[in-house]
C-alpha cells in the first residue's frame, strides 16, 4: 500500500487545498470493520426515492471529515448520481422523476445519458473518508479545487480531462477510464450539497495520485518563480 497520508499532506500543500482530499473505495462486499454512514431515510417520494442523504456527493463533504461505509440505498435519492456509480441500470434511472425534472427543464437531454461514463460492476458498499486516514488504497482521490489549483493540475497532467454535468460521473472517469478528470460542477449538485460557486472538483485514480504529486513540485516551484518574476516586474507599473 502507498504512504496515501504522506501523499494527502504534500498535495495539500503544494496546492494550498482548503478541503482535505478523500479516498473512495468500491467495495464488492459490506465492510465488517468499517462503520455505517449514520444518515436517517427520510420517507419516499411517490417514485419510490430516499436515501441517507440528498445526493451521493453529499457523502464527499461527509468523508473530508470522517471514515464510513454506504450501501447503494443509501445513494437512492439521487438517481443520476446512482446512476454513474454503477448503483442502477440507465433503464431504472429513466423512469424516475428526478431525472424526468431534469430533462423537463432542459438542464440535460435524455439523448445524454447513454454516453454518460459510469461504474462497470455494481459495488457493494462505496467507503469514504480522509485520504490521510485511507484503510486500503483507493480506487479515486477527490479533491476540492479552485481556478489556480486547476491551472496547476493541468500544468502537471497536461491531459487533463474538463467536464460539466452531472458532476459525479468523473468519479467513473477516473475509475473505469484511468483518466485524471476536473468537473466545474453542476447546479444539481452544488445546491444539493452547498458548494461555493467558486469551487471545482477533481477526481484522481488512486494508483496515479504518486506521480501527479511529482509533477505538481516541479510546476508548483515553477509558478513561484514565475510569481516572484512577474511581482517585481510589475513594480515598473506602479
Amino acid at each position: 500500500m502507498s504512504d496515501f497520508e504522506t501523499l494527502a499532506n504534500e498535495i495539500v500543500d503544494l496546492l494550498g487545498l482548503s478541503a482535505p482530499p478523500v479516498g473512495i473505495i468500491f467495495r464488492d462486499a459490506i465492510p465488517e470493520d468499517i462503520a455505517r454512514y449514520p444518515g436517517t431515510y427520510p420517507p419516499p417520494t411517490e417514485d419510490g426515492r430516499t436515501g441517507a442523504v440528498a445526493a451521493g456527493c453529499v457523502f464527499w463533504g461527509a468523508g473530508q471529515d470522517a471514515t464510513f461505509a454506504t450501501v447503494p440505498e443509501d445513494h437512492g435519492n439521487c438517481s443520476v448520481g446512482s446512476l454513474t456509480h454503477g448503483l442502477i441500470s440507465l433503464e431504472e434511472a429513466a423512469t424516475r422523476a428526478d431525472v424526468q425534472a431534469v430533462c423537463e427543464a432542459n438542464w440535460v437531454h435524455p439523448e445524454m445519458f447513454p454516453d454518460i461514463p459510469t461504474v462497470e460492476e455494481r459495488p457493494a458498499s462505496i467507503v469514504y473518508g480522509p485520504l490521510s486516514e485511507t484503510p486500503v488504497d483507493p480506487d479515486v482521490v477527490l479533491l476540492r479545487v479552485v481556478g489556480k489549483q486547476a491551472m496547476q493540475l493541468h500544468s502537471a497532467v497536461p491531459s487533463l480531462r474538463f467536464e460539466g454535468k452531472p458532476q459525479c460521473h468523473i468519479v467513473a472517469i477516473a475509475k473505469e477510464q484511468g483518466d485524471i478528470a476536473v468537473s466545474v460542477g453542476c447546479m444539481l449538485s452544488r445546491v444539493r450539497t452547498g458548494m461555493p460557486n467558486q469551487d471545482m472538483t477533481c477526481a484522481i485514480p488512486g494508483s496515479r495520485l504518486g506521480t501527479v504529486v511529482e509533477a505538481l513540485r516541479t510546476v508548483c516551484e515553477a509558478d513561484r518563480l514565475v510569481a516572484s518574476y512577474a511581482s517585481e516586474d510589475g513594480k515598473r507599473f506602479a
